[in-house]
């Protein structure tokens, strides 16, 4: 099984408001096992960074000025990520921008199958923070080189998180330099059985129930 662990910087939250994709980054994973096969640039978005955007990733306007624009490497992405299950943290965020990345150029919505390991954090540990950062102090990932947020090093960190989300032994990785070696392949044959529930109503008000209990105990307002 492949699999490509996802991350995406832009310069802004919403598309709805024009913003759009500065950094993609993807790393190869089969069998659970990174293959050293990776995709990454950084994009002009054609528009200025906001603020907020600036202060979390660090890319100024005028490096991005010089970069590709994502038409130039629209079928070189495409190829990288055919007919392989994307994995990423808060993937409706991601999706929505690749997506209206594709719509401006003529092309199709994505189509693979996708997990979202945001949801598998909520689900597995309801009321808590599962931001990235929390997962790695929970699963305790060196996340010391992440002063910023990198398309590519928040990869490499989600793709240990998501290892450790669905219960799996990490095998050893090496991501150092924001770089990935093939490791050993004598672990190549891990098998794992994964899918996305989705929350019925029933557990929608079971976890609004916890969470009132939680803050009712611990006197918070």
């Amino acid at each position: 099984m492949k699999e490509i662990i996802l991350d995406t910087e832009t310069t802004g939250l919403s598309v709805d408001e024009g913003h759009r994709i500065v950094e993609i980054a993807c790393i190869e994973l089969e069998n659970l096992i990174p293959t050293g096969k990776k995709f990454h640039c950084c994009l002009n978005p054609e528009r200025k960074v906001s603020e907020k955007a600036f202060e979390i990733h660090g890319f100024t306007d005028v490096f991005l000025s010089k970069q590709k624009k994502f038409k130039e490497i629209i079928d070189e992405f495409l190829k990288f990520i055919s007919g392989k299950t994307l994995v990423i943290h808060n993937a409706e965020f991601d999706i929505s921008h690749l997506n209206n990345e594709l719509l401006l150029c003529g092309m199709d919505k994505i189509s693979n199958e996708i997990v979202d390991t945001l949801i598998l954090a909520r689900d597995k540990f309801p009321g808590s923070q599962n931001n990235l950062d929390a997962l790695c102090k929970r699963f305790r990932i060196d996340n010391s080189q992440r002063t910023k947020h990198n398309a590519l090093l928040d990869c490499s960190l989600l793709a240990k998180v998501y290892i450790n989300l669905i219960d799996q032994k990490e095998p050893t990785l090496n991501f150092q330099n924001q770089d990935l070696e093939i490791v050993n392949k004598t672990n190549k044959n891990i098998s794992y059985f994964k899918k996305i529930i989705k929350p019925t109503d029933k557990e929608i008000l079971q976890h609004q129930e916890y969470l009132k209990n939680f803050l009712k105990k611990n006197n918070f307002n």
